[in-house]
């Protein structure tokens, strides 16, 4: 084949018996009678195919195979190009999520660029990661971490919140306030991950996580290095929500939310009020609340 050869390949479809490719017989099946293939090649020794096909008689003149042939440098620069697009955008997506990736194409590649916004902000952190490296072959360790992360970022994302890092065991999550249920839609994600929490039970214990969340402004940017740079967010709003987090493990409830949160949430019906809680790093006391998770959701 062309992709292999480097050469065109041209095929007459319709002839007499089957042809030893299905692409073929299902384009003769289709009315066409010619079919020809090209490779491009682009860089990185990379090779792509190229065909054609008609559905005249006499299939494709000599004209028309040289013009398509003085072509193939010009299809090969263009779907280079739109090719590297493509991962570019896919590459990003996956490392840093769909809008901080959209940000980044748009040009904020530069240290320092940033935007204010208001955002509900998540961080989940797994228990007992110490023990259980410890005590866990590195594959099995693996398999739970990577079980956790799906229990909890898939919901976060169908939700419409963007998971800005993971940090070991732990992941900083943002929901930007530009509707108005997006607490709701946190919320929702913070229940249904910990409902989907059952398949991380082991043998004889089950796999636990704390949540911190709060709500306020936030710088979402680029900070970093000179050559090393990280597109996140920073403020005293994620501040808090870290050591809400941190305050799961003290006050032995799963989910732990600001008082600014549970507000513009309207979600009192939802939480018990744990009072004015000292939180280190912050002069006055905060006020928390306790999201109430079913029965049938993951125990803390």
């Amino acid at each position: 084949m062309a992709i292999d050869s480097g050469k065109r390949v041209r095929q007459k479809l319709q002839i007499n018996g089957p042809h030893i490719f299905a692409i073929y017989e299902e384009l003769k099946h289709d009315g066409h009678t010619d079919y020809v293939a090209w490779p491009l090649d682009h860089t990185q020794g990379r090779r792509h195919l190229i065909t054609f096909a008609t559905d005249r008689p006499d299939g494709f003149s000599d004209q028309e195979l040289a013009l398509l042939d003085t072509l193939m440098p010009w299809y090969s620069l263009v779907t280079e190009v739109r090719v590297k697009d493509q991962l570019a955008r896919t590459l990003l997506e996956t490392y840093v999520g769909a809008h901080a990736s959209d940000e980044i194409l748009h040009g904020a590649i530069t240290r320092g660029s940033r935007e204010t916004i208001i955002a509900a902000i998540l961080i989940c952190d797994l228990r007992n990661f110490t023990r259980l490296s410890d005590s866990l072959p590195r594959d099995e360790l693996i398999e739970i971490l990577n079980r956790y992360f799906d229990v909890v970022a898939e919901p976060i994302e169908r939700h419409g919140g963007e998971i800005l890092k993971f940090i070991g065991d732990g992941l900083l999550a943002a929901f930007p306030m530009d509707g108005a249920d997006a607490c709701q839609h946190l919320l929702a994600a913070v229940q249904e991950g910990y409902q989907s929490a059952s398949c991380l039970r082991r043998t004889a214990e089950v796999v636990r996580f704390g949540t911190g969340i709060h709500l306020g402004e936030v710088m979402y940017g680029n900070i970093g290095s000179k050559k090393r740079l990280d597109f996140t967010v920073i403020g005293s709003a994620v501040n808090l929500a870290f050591k809400l987090e941190a305050l799961t493990k003290t006050l032995n409830r799963p989910v732990l939310l600001s008082g600014d949160f549970v507000q513009a949430a309207a979600c009192f019906d939802q939480t018990d009020y744990l009072g004015p809680q000292r939180v280190s790093g912050f002069d006055v006391p905060i006020g928390v609340h306790a999201l109430r998770l079913n029965a049938s959701q993951m125990p803390y």
